[in-house]
């Protein structure tokens, strides 16, 4: 018989729905990345293409989750967590058939919107959906799913390209959002927030400054700062940053307000969500590169190399989670992306005769810090803004960390690209011609390179293996520093009396009603979220 205090079993219908929906668009932050190499061979895609797959998503999530908030706060939440679905279902499938690296690529940047109307619904519809312990409970099985949509992403991409192909990751999105949008339909109620005006111009400016920097700097990579594509790219991001805080300042309902950015505590969380993302995640891409097309690691084999890093950040924030609200957030999120930068440098180990154990301790390092920092993250934001704009906080961290994770894999790869190609071509003795080998990935960097005299096959190997230790030991290096300078940031300037826990969570805001009440766990999202 169930205790009169326990709501009855049916009553947790509405969360296994938000679950679902959040558990795909997490994992399909990261899922990707175990299959870039798979992916390169198949679609004869170039760096630069594959950075895209992962970065289209990841854009689009940044870019859209504060203007999906408002339109469900007017049209309704379930019905835009209804779209988002069938939108991520119907892209996941594109995905799957894609015949080129070019339609794969717009079918991701679907997927993101998609992903965007989920993610910016999720939370609020819990809260709309659950009250007093009910809720409570509710969102601490939701920060778990989120947590282990982390660990799992790499071990069941892993599974399922040995077990199929690359195009399964994609394909099993399908029968998981069948089966969301029926519960959504049967269980969820609709709820409805502040329906004032939208931010469209804003939302547009933002969507293109983010796109445009990050299109410079993988095409300024690819193909030099100097060429046009570059120069307008980045010149065009700068005038639309412009806009964009133009309009903010004059907007009575913005995106983000500006006066939060002026804070120096909320603009330091907001770094610290960049870096957070930028410092744990973005490397791992470069480093599945590394694993399956120069050690010639199986994707599971792969994926299992990586995953102590989002198993150890999720024990870790399971295990001091009760702890939290006992300290000031500067603590645990500062030493948190110290951590992870100090977890990042000893990978720097790395060398040209190294396997793939030489990675353990730092994952396990960075794990520690990602467990301790991402728990207090929105808490710490949530803590630095005025109480009237809890949700607008709680937004633009999400939006953050999710552009951190954009931004990273663009920066990082860029450096990772020149590394790669000075280094190969200079030892091998080649020119730019052979530039696409050496991205392509160490098997077919081998087959060019073998018929180039006087060149060995033994000789080409250890090129390779040289090489590709070089260009991640930078981009560990960058990554590592970077994080240690966010975490110092945020010890320094982040106020003491922040608590790592707020004491209630905020439930609405009327200005952005699309609250993140839980704490953060480990993941990610999203995948760095």
């Amino acid at each position: 018989m169930t205790p009169p205090s326990c709501p009855p079993p049916t009553r947790w219908w509405p969360l296994v729905a938000i679950c679902l929906g959040t558990f795909m668009l997490l994992v399909d932050v990261t899922i990707v990345g175990v299959a870039l190499p798979s992916m390169a061979t198949d679609l004869n895609a170039s760096l630069a293409s594959l950075q895209w797959v992962v970065d289209a998503y990841a854009l689009s999530l940044a870019a859209l989750v504060l203007v999906s908030g408002s339109l469900a706060d007017r049209f309704g939440r379930r019905r835009l967590f209804e779209l988002g679905l069938m939108l991520f279902a119907g892209a996941s499938l594109a995905c799957a058939v894609a015949p080129s690296a070019g339609l794969l690529i717009a079918a991701r940047a679907v997927q993101g919107i998609g992903g965007a109307a989920m993610f910016a619904t999720n939370s609020a519809l819990i809260a709309a959906s659950y009250d007093g312990r009910a809720r409570g409970i509710a969102f601490g099985i939701w920060g778990g799913v989120n947590g282990a949509a982390a660990a799992i992403a790499p071990i069941l991409g892993g599974l399922l390209i040995q077990a199929f192909d690359w195009r399964s990751i994609f394909l099993v999105n399908l029968p998981i959002a069948v089966v969301a949008l029926a519960l959504t339909r049967r269980a969820l109620s609709e709820s409805h927030g502040y329906s004032g005006s939208i931010d469209w111009l804003g939302a547009a400016s933002f969507t293109t400054a983010a796109a445009a920097v990050t299109f410079g700097l993988i095409h300024g990579g690819e193909s030099g700062w100097g060429s046009a594509a570059s120069i307008v790219a980045f010149a065009g991001a700068a005038l639309a940053v412009v806009v964009f805080g133009v309009v903010q300042a004059r907007r009575t309902s913005p995106l983000i307000d500006l006066d939060l950015l002026r804070r120096p505590a909320f603009a330091t969380l907001m770094v610290a969500a960049i870096l957070l993302s930028a410092g744990a995640f973005a490397v791992t891409a470069y480093t599945q590169l590394w694993l399956q097309s120069v050690l010639d690691l199986s994707p599971i084999d792969a994926g299992l190399v990586l995953a102590p890093l989002a198993m150890v950040a999720f024990a870790v924030s399971a295990g001091i989670g009760r702890f939290m609200h006992r300290m000031p957030a500067r603590w645990p999120l500062g030493g948190g992306l110290v951590l992870i930068g100090a977890g990042a440098l000893l990978r720097t180990l790395i060398t040209g005769g190294s396997g793939w154990s030489v990675l353990l301790a730092g994952l396990v390092v960075t794990g520690i810090g990602v467990g301790l920092a991402s728990p207090v993250l929105v808490s710490a934001a949530l803590a630095a803004a005025p109480g009237e704009r809890g949700g607008m906080a709680s937004g633009a961290v999400n939006t953050f960390r999710q552009l951190g994770f954009a931004l990273g894999i663009a920066v990082l790869g860029t450096l990772f690209t020149n590394r790669l190609v000075t280094g190969f071509a200079h030892r091998a003795g080649l020119g730019d011609g052979h530039r696409a080998a050496a991205l392509a990935g160490g098997g077919e960097t081998r087959a060019l390179v073998s018929g180039a005299p006087p060149a060995s096959r033994d000789l080409v190997d250890r090129l390779v293996h040289v090489a590709y230790a070089g260009a991640l030991d930078r981009i560990y290096l960058v990554s590592g520093v970077a994080a240690i300078v966010g975490g110092l940031l945020v010890l320094t300037l982040v106020s003491p009396a922040s608590p790592a826990s707020p004491a209630s969570p905020a439930v609405s805001d009327p200005a952005r009603a699309v609250p993140d009440p839980a704490p953060q766990p480990a993941e990610l999202s999203t995948a760095p979220r």
